[in-house]
Parts: structure tokens; C-alpha cells; sequence
């Protein structure tokens, strides 16, 4: 029996009022010709989120590909909840090709990744990535979430939450466990509180983490999907407190398609793209390359500077072109700048 494709999971993280169900309806609206499918974690005021989201079906994303889960925080409940109805996604016929998870506000995101671990999950679902929404302002101010208040509502509402994780330990978290942050209601904060939270972020974050601001969850769906990020595989590089416990909207981005010749050394490919994310603000990369004496393509991947490669298929008949696809937000996208960073002749550091 052949293989089966796993299917690729979007865990979306960030407290109550940072915009996650906005974010995932402007996906479900935009979602690249793949069929979605939705888990919603958000309680206190139950089944809000996962309505506003039904209204929202279309046939990419039907009502039935919609699933909540209010019976407490997902982290607490994996097995009772969150397996069986992953399961249930997947027994669906057609099945969904992609599938997004809005975590309660409060849910820390690496005891989930853990859960991909079971058997009879890790078989057939991957990780794609974890992207945190912060609230800009809220983050500047040091209170993390948008309305504390009702972050504290939540948590007394919920009979199952077994952790009592401080905010400010639980925002560590989240963003110790992200492939890229996105910075919402940037227009609240201003340009100082813009600047203030990402220097939190960066100060909490365990490696270099693309931030990208985001109004009203508009973001191009090419830079919070297909990250493949494998992150179930990736878990000690995510550390946690409770370790051992339409075209217009996507004006911000701009993308550059750059050609790259036959190469013989793919760490130095790999460095250079690493180098090249860190000094000139680069979102993401994907493509391929050929590589001296190898029958089979170099599938290149980057979420800011961390960089996966493998082999993926054989170049058969096909040209063996390398080709990569950079994007950037659209005043750090400079094809010549992008291209030096690749060929010039000076090894990379």
C-alpha cells in the first residue's frame, strides 16, 4: 500500500482577543485552492467563535469541516477531545487538505504538538507550523492580552484548565513554540509600541522568529501556510515552562522568483538563504535546486532564517533548474540584493 500524504495541521495560538478567529475567516476566504477544515478551541463564551466561523463556510471550507471543542483548554483535554476529533477530520470524505486549529487563549501550545505524537495520528497528520497572534499594544504594555479580564474569566470558567500559568509565562510559551509571529492591531500601538512589542519578542523568543504586522488579520495565506515545519519533529528547539510538566490585500508582500544554476554544495545553498533571511528581513523561501551528481531535486524551505532541505523526487526528464521563490514584505524585497546574497563569490559565513 502505497504512502498516504499527511496532512498538514496549522496550530494557531494567541490570547483571547488577538485576532485568531479573524485571521483564520480571512484564510477560509483565501485559501489557495486547498479544502480546509476548522478545529475551534475558544470557550467562555461558547460556540461564538465557531458560528461566526459557519457563517463564514464556503465550499473550500463547508460547516462540516467546522469542529468545536468547548470542553475546556485543548491542552488538558487531548486525549477526551482533541484525538477523537482530529480523527473525525480525517475520516472525511472528501478529505480536507489542509486543516487550521484556533487554540483557547490560554492553551499552551506544546503539550498539543505532543499529541501528534500518538500513533495513530503521526501516521497521517504533520505540523505545518505554529504561527502566535500578538496583540501589539497589549504586548508593549507588558499585560500580554488585549483584555486581562476576560482572559481571567476564561480561566475561571474552565473546570479542566490543570495549569495556572501566570500571562506573562504563558505568551513565553507561545512564542517559544512559533515558527513566526504575526503583530495584530499594530495601528493601536503606533510605530513606538510596534517597536517595543517586537523587542519583547525578540528578547523571549529561543531563536530568530519572523514577526509580520497584521491589520485586521489580513495576511497573504502563502506566509502562515505551507511552512512545513514538521514541528512535532522539531520539539527540543521549542522550549516551554512546562518542559518535564483577494490580490489587494496582499499589497504588504512581495515575492521574487530567482533562478539558480546546477550547485555542488547544499550547506553552502542552505547558508547563504540562513544569511540572507537574517540581513535583509526575508519572510520565507521555497523552491528547489540541482545538485552536482544527484538524480534527485533539493526541495529548499525557509521560515526566516531556520532552513530545511531534503531530497524529494527524481528530476526524470524534466530541466534540472533550480528555482527559488523569496518573499518579503514589500520594501525588503530587493532581487539584486537577493541575488548577491546567493552567487556572489565570497563563501557564505
Amino acid at each position: 500500500m502505497a504512502d498516504l500524504k499527511k496532512i498538514p495541521v496549522t496550530v494557531i495560538t494567541g490570547f483571547l482577543g488577538s485576532g485568531k478567529t479573524t485571521l483564520i475567516r480571512h484564510l477560509m476566504q483565501n485559501p489557495q485552492g486547498k479544502r480546509l477544515a476548522v478545529v475551534v478551541n475558544e470557550f467562555g463564551d461558547v460556540g461564538v467563535d465557531g458560528e461566526i466561523l459557519k457563517s463564514c463556510a464556503i465550499p473550500d471550507c463547508p460547516a462540516e469541516n467546522i469542529m468545536e471543542l468547548a470542553n475546556g483548554c485543548i491542552c488538558c483535554t487531548v486525549a477526551d477531545d482533541f484525538i477523537p476529533t482530529i480523527e473525525a477530520l480525517m475520516a472525511l470524505d472528501p478529505q480536507p487538505d489542509h486543516i487550521l486549529i484556533e487554540t483557547s487563549g490560554l492553551a499552551l501550545p506544546k503539550p498539543l504538538l505532543k499529541a501528534f505524537d500518538w500513533p495513530d495520528i503521526r501516521s497521517r497528520i504533520t505540523v505545518d507550523g505554529v504561527v502566535a497572534l500578538a496583540d501589539a499594544e497589549a504586548v508593549a504594555a507588558g499585560r500580554f492580552a488585549t483584555d486581562v479580564a476576560a482572559v481571567d474569566k476564561q480561566r475561571a470558567a474552565d473546570d479542566s484548565l490543570d495549569h495556572d500559568t501566570p500571562l506573562s509565562e504563558v505568551f513565553e510559551d507561545q512564542v517559544s513554540c512559533a515558527d513566526i509571529v504575526l503583530l495584530t492591531k499594530p495601528d493601536l500601538a503606533g510605530p513606538d509600541g510596534v517597536e517595543k512589542a517586537r523587542a519583547v519578542i525578540a528578547a523571549e523568543a529561543p531563536r530568530p522568529l519572523p514577526v509580520v504586522e497584521v491589520a485586521e488579520g489580513v495576511v497573504d495565506p502563502r506566509i502562515v501556510l505551507g511552512l512545513e515545519a514538521a514541528a512535532e519533529d522539531d520539539m527540543e528547539a521549542r522550549p516551554s515552562h512546562h518542559d518535564g510538566h483577494d490580490d489587494h490585500e496582499h499589497d504588504d508582500f512581495d515575492s521574487v522568483v530567482i533562478d539558480i544554476p546546477e550547485i555542488t554544495d547544499p550547506a553552502d545553498l542552505v547558508a547563504r538563504i540562513a544569511a540572507m533571511a537574517r540581513d535583509q528581513n526575508i519572510l520565507r523561501v521555497k523552491g528547489y535546486a540541482a545538485v552536482a551528481g544527484k538524480p534527485m531535486r533539493l526541495l529548499v524551505q525557509a521560515v526566516g532564517a531556520r532552513v530545511r532541505h531534503q531530497y524529494d523526487q527524481p528530476w526524470g526528464d524534466r530541466a534540472r533548474q533550480g528555482r527559488l521563490v523569496v518573499i518579503a514584505e514589500h520594501d525588503h524585497v530587493n532581487p539584486n540584493a537577493i541575488r548577491a546574497a546567493l552567487f556572489d563569490p565570497e563563501p557564505a559565513e
